[in-house]
């Protein structure tokens, strides 16, 4: 499927001229080399003839502000310091605007800079950027119940999920991944694989065209890029941010030996899929707990912790602009 893209030439080319720079600090490892790299984003924004607008974020949720107050005041692009989970954030303000997203990668995950091109290198990645093209992509939107029992939703790019891959977002503790950053989010999800039972929920799945079919599963995840990066690389094979359709990995098993199975074969790069574990296209998805449900079934996005099912995840007809480099297929 092609997708629309925005007037030609390099960022300065088109006018790129006033740029919010958008930074999280309480988002992957503190050190002088991360404090280094946004300076040398800013300098090197500056330095192509640029207006930049410096703007840490100083708690929960403000980026979303952030980003709606730069479209506000007439910028044309919004690029993030930080990772998945404050791209997503930053996102919830610009979906549905001309106003481009570029990615510095700064945080612990950073799969949609890996998808972009743009993972390594904070000084490489600005160069990228100042040769990357605005892209309009569709994104997805999941619904969901919040801590506080309310009806909530949001606008995701990289995945969403219900099942352990939320659980395991959910036990992150803040501090400790600060400090041990992606090791962490392994310790944990082998303690999740060792204990957790793995309880099946019921899947409602949407094919858009007047059909679908119902399930059980113990994780949905609805995938849209390409490439992970690391050591999941490419989880759903023909998943792309340019489709209009979610990538659903359904596992619909309890067996820990098939999701072991299946994560082997990921990090291997030959995954096949089982009656076990299926991939399925979708226009949406909905996720109900199952009566006799021990606890709530967590869900999240983009690798946030959101609250808990009864949860749908479906694409929408809204779009997002992203700063896309030269030779990147997302």
């Amino acid at each position: 499927m092609e997708v629309a893209e925005l007037s030609g030439g390099t960022a300065a080319e088109r006018s790129m001229r006033k740029v919010a720079l958008i930074e999280n600090p309480a988002s992957g490892s503190v050190s002088p080399v991360r404090r280094s790299a946004v300076r040398k984003a800013a300098s090197a924004l500056a330095g192509a003839g640029m207006e930049v607008d410096h703007l840490v974020i100083d708690g929960p949720g403000r980026g979303s502000a952030m980003a709606a107050k730069a479209v506000a005041d007439g910028c044309d692009t919004v690029l993030v310091c930080g990772g998945d989970g404050t791209v997503h954030e930053v996102l919830q303000g610009l979906v549905g605007t001309s106003v481009a997203l570029g990615v510095l990668p700064l945080g612990t995950a950073n799969a949609l800079a890996a998808d972009l091109g743009l993972a390594g290198s904070p000084e490489k990645a600005i160069q990228r950027l100042l040769e990357a093209r605005p892209v309009e992509v569709p994104v997805g939107r999941i619904s969901y119940r919040a801590k506080d029992g309310s009806q909530e939703c949001r606008y995701f790019t990289v995945a969403a999920g219900v099942g352990p891959d939320a659980l395991l977002m959910a036990r992150m503790d803040p501090a400790l991944k600060r400090r041990l950053g992606y090791v962490l989010y392994m310790i944990e999800a082998f303690r999740i694989w060792a204990s957790h039972p793995f309880p099946l929920f019921e899947v409602r799945v949407d094919d858009g065209n007047g059909g679908g079919a119902t399930l059980h599963a113990s994780q949905i995840l609805a995938v849209r890029i390409r490439s992970f990066g690391g050591a999941l690389g490419q989880l759903a094979p023909g998943a792309t941010l340019h489709s209009n359709e979610l990538s659903l990995v359904a596992f619909k098993t309890r067996s820990r030996l098939s999701y072991l199975r299946f994560l082997l074969a990921v990090m291997a790069g030959r995954q096949t899929f089982s009656k076990d574990v299926e991939l399925i296209t979708a226009k949406a998805v909905e996720c109900v707990a199952a009566p006799d449900a021990q606890g709530p079934l967590f869900v999240e996005a983009d690798g946030e912790v959101l609250g808990h099912a009864p949860v749908r995840m479906e694409m929408t007809s809204e779009k997002l602009t992203l700063l896309v480099p030269p030779g990147a297929k997302p």
